[in-house]
């Protein structure tokens, strides 16, 4: 008979087992989610729980896993639900602690419920859910999970919450010139002109990857990353240890975009890459230059994505202006379940209207594409 487990460490599960089902998006890798546990992002202390689900055979053989923590706050998540847990309390529920699959603070889709078979996902997505209800936690939250897993938790009675993403997708452009010349007039005109801010300030920018990132290329960004968040009065959530790890056990999936002035850093923005996708993630600055966010965190990685041949460059959460820089809104997801039936139902009616507000905005932003209409 198939068996629940939970684990306090994802070092508890074979790192070949795992991967074996994840597929290659860095985020979901075994290295990926045993670095922040290993640097201490995750775990005591942290309100970030781990308690990683697997689905087990009577042999032990791993049919089916997802990365699963117990949360005492609602940090990191990208998808906000600070207004249900003050509805919570104010109705006598604790809403602390929660379960959360999710990739911590990555908002990034992909899967969410790693399985061999699609019986095996339902019947560990199942377990979880009976394992929160013995456990007293209030909920359990599914974020940017794939069609796989939302399909699965649809079918178990979770609550669909829709969200919109910006991401650029190829059309086959040859270089950048090619995506710029898709674009209307007005669109390609300011483009050229925030890359022309920069180039104008002596900025000049280069693209480090894998083991070409040294350990002083390291200490510089995490410098920039930090600056980010001190410029919004925020604590950074991952530590410089994290990096200095993830450019050691994923270094093909790293890629730093330097900005230069006369040979001297001033600026760097990180992604990550699988065999298909982009992923923007971090930036920051030491001095300020006009546009050269833009620059660094957009331009570069659609320039890079063209050039290395990959299909998608996703720039992150939030953000209308990246619409007019030849990014696509596009939807992602959440799933929702809530022990206590007065706040489920709650939930459920508050979905339902947020849905449509949300459908009307992915509306109204294609109609604002900068392409030109063919």
């Amino acid at each position: 008979m198939n068996r629940l487990h939970l684990h306090p460490r994802i070092s508890d599960i074979d790192p070949a087992e795992w991967n074996a089902l994840a597929g290659p998006q860095p985020f979901v890798q075994h290295a990926f989610l045993a670095a922040l546990e290993d640097t201490g992002c995750v775990g005591e202390g942290t309100g970030w729980q781990p308690m990683h689900a697997s689905l087990c055979d009577e042999t032990g053989r791993l049919l089916a896993a997802m990365p699963l923590y117990a949360k005492q706050h609602s940090y990191g998540e990208f998808v906000f639900d600070w207004g249900w847990a003050e509805a919570s309390q104010r109705a006598g529920i604790p809403y602390y602690p929660k379960a959360l699959a999710a990739i911590p603070f990555s908002p990034v889709p992909g899967a969410r419920i790693l399985a061999a078979a699609p019986a095996y996902r339902t019947q560990l997505l199942e377990a979880v859910l009976v394992a929160c209800g013995e456990a007293r936690l209030s909920s359990l939250h599914l974020l940017f999970p794939d069609a796989d897993a939302r399909a699965a938790a649809e079918a178990l009675g979770m609550h669909l919450r829709r969200n919109v993403q910006f991401h650029w997708h190829s059309a086959g452009e040859a270089d950048f010139e090619a995506f710029l010349g898709r674009m209307s007039h007005d669109k390609r005109k300011k483009i050229r002109q925030e890359r022309r801010k920069v180039h104008d300030a002596g900025v000049r920018l280069r693209w480090l990857e894998g083991k070409a990132i040294t350990e002083a290329d390291w200490a510089f960004f995490y410098q920039c990353y930090a600056t980010t968040y001190a410029l919004h009065r925020s604590t950074p959530y991952l530590t410089p240890a994290f990096f200095m790890r993830l450019g050691e056990v994923l270094p093909q999936a790293c890629v730093l975009v330097l900005a230069e002035r006369e040979s001297t850093p001033i600026g760097a923005s990180l992604m990550l890459r699988d065999d298909t996708a982009l992923y923007g993630r971090y930036w920051g600055a030491v001095e300020y230059v006009p546009c050269l966010h833009f620059e660094a965190c957009y331009y570069q990685g659609i320039e890079y994505a063209i050039t290395r041949g990959l299909q998608r460059f996703e720039g992150g959460a939030q953000g209308e202006h990246k619409l007019a820089r030849g990014m696509d809104p596009v939807e992602t997801h959440s799933l929702h379940w809530l022990a206590d039936p007065r706040l489920d139902q709650a939930v459920a009616r508050f979905l339902a209207h947020e849905g449509n507000g949300v459908a009307n905005y992915i509306d109204e932003l294609a109609e604002h594409r900068p392409f030109r209409k063919e």
